[in-house]
């Protein structure tokens, strides 16, 4: 069993509430493969691309059918209705392509979308449910955009085995009727009162065997032609639920959605060590920080730290602190705001920022820095998102090798049920105040914006430009620290994905440390508490899933599955 480490994320103006979640799963086992393999959060969906795969297709038509099936069983965490960053890199060309499948504000809003009568921000958990939270879903025309360029099998063929599960129906998973009855939303709209609800008003119990014709049929239409969710008779209902909400009306109209367009992106990369690491660009905050928090430790030796001890746990918040203030400052949409990328991975700019850590000791502020090429004229606020988010990890025969966020925000994004499948509730994503100190915040609302995102889909390079780490995780701000903490685990230590994904998680929030419940961190609670931290337990639960790939002297292969023991998910593959 590998060394119990706590590694952290950062959280800054995000509910308590979020820290809440299903109880945690049993510890998977390691899943090795040498041809093909897929991770995701929900066996039905690693089943479904395993399936693809052995039928001949490509990551990305794996991807697709993944993300299908995971509309259905994961309603809570991704879906058509809402949006995804994909990473993918192609074997035989030897490129790396980040795909931007981002919401997009509607052209009506502005940025007093969420004050309210009093000028000051709405709450956020009040904002949520509702049309007025819901921006242009991207994640099909960005599959579609993909698979055009990258697929080998039929787009049609895709989704059939989202189709069938969803006209035969699948068991609710107690992690599924947990977060059902848990939610306080999803009884004030009739459409998911009846789905996710019985007679009674009672959450459908674990072992009920749950049917969505309706969401069969919107697959269908889909598998057809990609453009049928874009206009027509969707995209008109999806306008009118959002419009007529009974709760927070919003303007998304069939305008908005037919005009979305999915964007290529040049992903971020930073060497570290031997290694080179790639990630999501902005509109996604989570690329930028991952790096900026793995090469800060790089400096500052992590590899050569205790795995286990307050010492390593003290480096790494230390230097996620420190990732964490300049997101919050220079991140936002690179379309409306300059985003100085190059400054903020420059390296003499991260080794003073590495300066400011003295080991042993916790800064009593730990505050943005002044990147290279930074503008002056504006300020990002923490846009607080909740971690209702999915990841998979998926690498084909020949070598192409996927990694996928996909997100509707919230659980159950926005609680619209509309033609069997949940709607985002992106928005809530931008900062609520349109100003901060006199300047205008990065990540306010614009019409068609798409707001500042943590995800991060990630594929880590050796030096003769081969994968060896795909992974990603849900996780609202969260998400940042717990890819991190898994490639240090891989990386410095040398532990199996596995084990890495396994490592206990932490958050820093308020100025305080919470710890994992039930993990070994708590150990190390009175050496924390000297050094100046004030250390609680809470539950922390990620969703990583990931594929390590190890390369043999004969240039064989293996495929070394991770699955987050925390959710439901698995890893499996030939």
């Amino acid at each position: 069993m590998a060394p119990r480490f706590l590694l952290i994320g950062i959280l800054t103006l995000w509910p308590m509430a979020a820290f809440a979640e299903a109880p945690v799963e049993t510890p998977r086992a390691a899943v090795t493969a040498s041809r093909q393999m897929v991770a995701t959060a929900n066996p039905h969906a690693t089943d479904a691309g395993v399936d693809i795969l052995r039928r001949g297709g490509s990551a990305v038509d794996a991807a697709i059918a993944v993300q299908m099936v995971l509309t259905l069983v994961e309603p809570q965490s991704s879906g058509i209705g809402g949006g995804a960053f994909m990473l993918l890199h192609d074997a035989e060309q030897g490129g790396l392509t980040a795909y931007d499948g981002r919401e997009t504000a509607p052209a009506k809003v502005d940025d007093t979308l969420f004050l309210g009568p009093d000028g000051q921000p709405r709450d956020k958990d009040e904002a949520m449910p509702g049309g007025q939270s819901a921006g242009a879903p991207g994640v099909v025309r960005m599959l579609a955009m993909a698979h055009k360029e990258h697929g080998k099998l039929p787009w049609a063929d895709l989704f059939q085995p989202a189709i069938a599960l969803a006209r035969d129906g699948f068991i609710v998973s107690p992690r599924l009727q947990y977060l059902i009855s848990t939610d306080k939303h999803l009884k004030k709209f009739p459409a998911t009162l009846a789905y996710f609800f019985n007679a009674k008003g009672e959450a459908l119990p674990a072992g009920t065997l749950l049917k969505n014709p309706a969401l069969a049929d919107t697959l269908e239409r889909i598998a057809r032609d990609p453009e049928a969710f874009y206009t027509g008779e969707i995209a008109a209902d999806i306008a009118r639920a959002v419009q007529t909400a009974p709760i927070n009306p919003g303007t998304l109209s069939e305008a908005d959605i037919a005009s979305y367009t999915p964007l290529k992106r040049e992903a971020v990369c930073a060497p570290y060590r031997v290694w080179n690491i790639c990630s999501m660009s902005p509109p996604s905050s989570g690329g930028i920080a991952v790096i900026q928090i793995v090469r800060l430790l790089e400096d500052l030796n992590i590899a050569g730290a205790k795995p286990a001890s307050p010492e390593a746990i003290n480096l790494f918040v230390e230097a996620s602190r420190l990732a964490y203030a300049d997101r919050a400052k220079w991140l936002g949409d690179p379309d409306f705001v300059a985003v100085p990328v190059a400054g903020l991975l420059d390296d003499n700019y991260l080794t003073a920022r590495s300066a400011l850590i003295a080991p042993g000791t916790v800064m009593e502020d730990a505050p943005a820095g002044d990147p290279p090429g930074a503008p002056q004229a504006f300020r990002s606020i923490e846009p607080g998102e909740i971690p209702a988010t999915t990841h998979y990890s998926i690498v084909d025969q020949w070598g192409n090798t996927v990694a996928m966020t996909s997100s509707v925000e919230a659980a159950f994004g926005n609680r619209i049920l509309v033609r069997g499948f949940l709607l985002n509730n992106q928005l809530t994503d931008f900062s609520f105040a349109p100003m901060d100190g006199g300047a205008p915040a990065a990540n306010r609302v614009e019409p068609g914006k798409r707001p500042l995102s943590s995800m991060s889909p990630t594929i880590v390079f050796d030096a003769e430009d081969r994968p060896v780490l795909t992974i990603g995780s849900p996780g609202g701000p969260l998400i940042i620290g717990f890819v991190a903490k898994t490639l240090i685990g891989v990386l410095d230590w040398n532990l199996s994905v596995q084990d890495a994904i396994e490592l206990p998680n932490l958050a820093f929030f308020n100025g305080k440390l919470f710890l994992e419940r039930g993990s070994a961190a708590l150990a190390a609670v009175p050496r924390l508490t000297a050094m100046g931290y004030a250390p609680q337990e809470a539950p922390l639960v990620s969703g990583l899933h990931g594929i390590a790939i190890r390369y043999g002297a004969d240039g064989g292969r293996t495929l070394e599955g991770g699955a987050d023991p925390r959710r439901e998910g698995t890893a499996a593959g030939d």
